[in-house]
């Protein structure tokens, strides 16, 4: 077909399709091949039509989910612009009994509402009627159920139109094929400039072998555009193999390996007539193919940075009108391999190349693209580093403004607080300072902050839902206060866009602060004699009942250090009157306290389970690799799986009595901010790699402290790894000295966490059963870092390993005594 097809102009493009609209043409085919497609394609002789065959593409391949991804993979692979008839999308059926070609004109199948969700009228009214055949009745396939389901047709449908868009080559470049001695497999490649595509097909129904010539790519690599697999780089000696799955088929970026090219890309560049026309598809498609890739991948903000990223769409534009250029709010939905997509907002602006400039140097975080205006060199920047644009920003709060704008609202919400400081000084100084993983933060005259969070949801914020309870409702003191919020209100719901806080005057936190701490031990550890360091290793107590500072011997107590051991008590406290604040002042219905059930026990119990079944595989395949510290760590873990689940299994045993209730969630040394008087709670966004729905789910409190004990055995731990004042060779025989001090410290803060909740129904009575949750969530913990450090670092392996085997054996005094 492609030898017979003559060349047409250069400015202009084929059309593609997979049926012809009305019917599949058999026109230009045999009378021989025209018979076997109609035995294979059109087994009910009413399907056919004239020459052709009057079907959708789901019965045209039998419903095949393969054959229909195989038959769109070379849609939009091969030259020509991809025309979709309607419904084939979502694998609708048809109707040939209908007559001539009505059986492919049948209403498209939106949604299970009445008519499909194509109209409101009287069924008997509708020009032709919907499909009622079982395999596609519009009830089972439908736009809104596949909409919910990312394995769905519509979903693979909208992967692999973003992934043509996100190449060149398939929309421009040139095509050849490549010989294959297997007739069943065809490969090809498609090339434009630099790029270049290469598609191999397997057009069986069976496994197949396929040896392929790729002699003229010798130093290329091919790499799987859909999971970003590096496969072996193409070498001289033979051709180069693959073996495909039934009706399977693999598209391959062919890139230079380092070792060929070594190419340094400088700053993307964009051109535009006029800002305003930045809306336009045309550029709208750069950003999502070129730019947004790129930036996101370097933002620590960016969730999916170790994911596979299948498409960067723009979702939605808020336009933002200001003096200079307008900004653009973008809410980017990034859809990923697996897994449910992620919207993140960005606010972009325009600015020339001496302001630009100067933000390169400063935060080049700031600068995406240059970006050329009517003529006029500038940057593309993250409008939100810009001083015009902060300080615009309050000053919306402070008036409380709502702005009616294109698709929705955008609200600013705001307490007396910052209307007030405006009126007091109407200067107002503005400034980036460094935020967390979900946010930027810009702060007002060192006096209120402005949390402007990246990855947003049309849902409830729980960052923003817990502060505001916490300051308007519980009246806890220890945390930011609240003072209002930007949000933006769509059909879609309420997406929470910014939170203003009040800003702490804080000289650090309770990270810096442990660092510190555990340099100085180090010091006193290297300065001791070894009797008082074997006092701190006898040092007693248990998870129930830990030994208080002053229980223990003056030179242990010398040892370990006064400052810290007075800062865990003091965060012992303010948890605990956290905890109890989101327990007893609780009237909404998110914030109501829930009990516990056998049954959520035993689904704690099989969640752990997994972990588990994660962390042993992880050890058997990768304990021939260990350096030897880690190797030693892991031995005593060998061979005590069914041991650590009878430990895990405790946590059903029995009916605990005791309550759920919504917490911190991400409760660690960073979230804590010291003052020097007192400290302060932050950051309630709970593991920003999480659903908002998720992270608003009540647990117990009891999984803070475990995260927070974890987080001080870790900072301990990795002090002392990274101290300069101890020989790699000597690391190991200073263990018992770092989990000693990290089980004493760690004691102070949950000593006094235990005294300020005592009483309390989400704590259990009983020390026993206290004890018993307080193990399980530290194992829980542990395993979750376990299995995220075998997963990438393993360096990082051997504090959670230590803490299993210590919570296993019972006998280390740096875990129970």
């Amino acid at each position: 077909i492609f030898d017979q097809t003559p060349a047409i102009p250069e400015n202009c493009q084929w059309a593609m399709f997979l049926r012809n609209h009305d019917e599949l043409t058999l026109e230009m085919v045999t009378d021989e091949e025209r018979d076997f497609m109609y035995k294979a394609y059109a087994k009910d002789p009413k399907a056919r039509i004239n020459l052709g065959i009057r079907h959708r593409l789901a019965p045209l391949m039998d419903n095949n989910r393969r054959k229909i991804e195989l038959m769109n993979s070379l849609l939009f692979s091969l030259p020509g612009t991809p025309v979709i008839y309607y419904g084939d999308e979502i694998g609708m059926g048809d109707n040939f009994y209908l007559g001539d070609r009505d059986g492919v004109r049948t209403p498209m199948q939106w949604s299970s509402d009445r008519n499909a969700g194509f109209s409101e009228a009287n069924p008997h009214t509708l020009y032709l009627p919907l499909i009622l055949d079982p395999e596609y009745y519009y009830e089972a396939v439908n736009v809104e159920l596949q909409r919910r389901n990312t394995s769905s047709l519509f979903w693979y449908m909208k992967r692999i139109i973003s992934m043509r868009k996100a190449f060149k080559a398939f929309s421009r470049g040139d095509m050849a094929f490549l010989p294959v001695e297997n007739p069943k497999v065809l490969a090809f490649t498609r090339s434009y400039e630099e790029e270049t595509i290469l598609v191999v097909v397997n057009l069986s129904k069976h496994s197949q072998p396929a040896e392929v010539d790729l002699k003229a790519y010798l130093g290329y690599q091919p790499v799987e555009v859909f999971s970003k697999n590096r496969f072996p780089a193409i070498r001289e000696e033979n051709p180069y193999f693959f073996t495909l799955g039934p009706h399977a088929y693999q598209w391959f970026r062919l890139e230079k390996t380092k070792s060929t090219a070594d190419e340094k890309r400088g700053m993307p560049q964009l051109r535009l007539q006029q800002w305003d026309s930045i809306g336009e598809p045309r550029f709208l498609r750069e950003m999502e193919t070129t730019i947004l890739p790129a930036y996101f991948a370097g933002r620590p903000w960016f969730g999916g940075r170790s994911r596979t990223v299948y498409s960067i769409t723009i979702a939605q534009t808020i336009k933002l009108p200001t003096d200079a250029h307008s900004v653009l709010i973008f809410l980017v939905e990034v859809a990923y391999e697996s897994g449910l997509p992620e919207t993140y907002q960005l606010a972009v602006t325009y600015v020339q190349t001496s302001t630009g400039s100067q933000l390169l140097n400063s935060c080049p975080e700031a600068v995406l693209a240059g970006l050329d205006v009517d003529g006029q060199p500038g940057m593309l920047v993250d409008a939100y580093y810009l001083k015009g644009v902060q300080q615009m920003l309050f000053g919306k709060m402070a008036s409380g403004e709502s702005m009616s704008l294109d698709g929705g609202s955008l609200v600013f919400e705001c307490s007396d607080v910052v209307s007030q400081q405006l009126e007091a000084s109407p200067v107002v100084q503005s400034r980036i300072f460094s935020g967390t993983e979900q946010s930027t933060s810009i702060t007002y005259n060192n006096t209120l902050f402005l949390k402007l969070y990246r990855k947003v949801e049309p849902f409830a914020n729980p960052d923003v839902e817990l502060v505001r309870f916490l300051t308007e409702d519980a009246h806890f003191q220890n945390t930011p206060a609240f003072r209002g919020t930007i949000q933006w209100e769509d059909a879609r719901g309420t997406t929470v866009l910014g939170m203003m806080q009040e800003l702490v005057e804080h000289h650090g936190d309770a990270f810096d602060f442990m660092q510190e701490r555990v340099n100085n031990f180090i010091e006193r550890v290297l300065a001791r004699n070894t009797d008082s360091l074997q006092k701190l290793v006898q040092a007693k107590g248990t998870l129930a009942s830990p030994a208080a500072y002053e229980e223990l011997p003056a030179d242990v107590q010398e040892l370990i250090g006064g400052r810290v051991s007075e800062q865990m008590r003091l965060l012992g406290i303010r948890t605990g009157e956290l905890h109890k604040a989101l327990a007893e002042r609780a009237y909404e219905k998110e914030f109501v306290p829930e009990e516990f059930s056998l049954h959520y026990q035993r689904s704690l119990f099989s969640a752990m389970q997994s972990l588990v079944r994660e962390a042993y595989q992880h050890l058997e395949k990768k304990q021939a690799h260990f350096s030897d510290d880690i190797r030693e760590a892991s031995a005593p873990l060998l061979g005590k799986r069914e041991e650590l689940l009878n430990r895990l299994k405790r946590i059903y045993t029995g009916k605990l009595d005791i309550l759920k209730i919504r917490n911190h969630g991400n409760l660690g040394l960073r979230n804590v901010l010291l003052t020097g008087k007192d400290l302060y709670i932050n950051d309630f966004g709970g593991n920003t790699l999480k659903a908002f729905s998720e992270r608003r789910l009540k647990r117990s409190p009891l999984r803070d402290i475990a995260q927070m004990v974890c987080d001080i055995y870790f900072v301990t731990y990795e002090g002392f790894r990274y101290s300069n004042h101890i020989p790699p060779t000597e690391f190991a025989s200073f263990l018992p000295y770092i989990e000693s001090w990290a089980f004493c410290v760690s004691g102070f803060f949950l000593r006094s966490y235990l005294e300020t909740v005592e009483g309390s129904a989400f704590v259990p009575d009983d020390p026993q059963a206290r004890e018993m949750v307080l193990e399980v969530f530290l194992l829980e913990r542990a395993l979750k870092h376990l299995n995220r450090d075998l997963s990438g670092d393993t360096g990082h392996a051997v504090m959670p390993m230590r803490i299993i085997t210590a919570l296993l054996n019972r006998a280390t005094a740096g875990i129970t005594a």
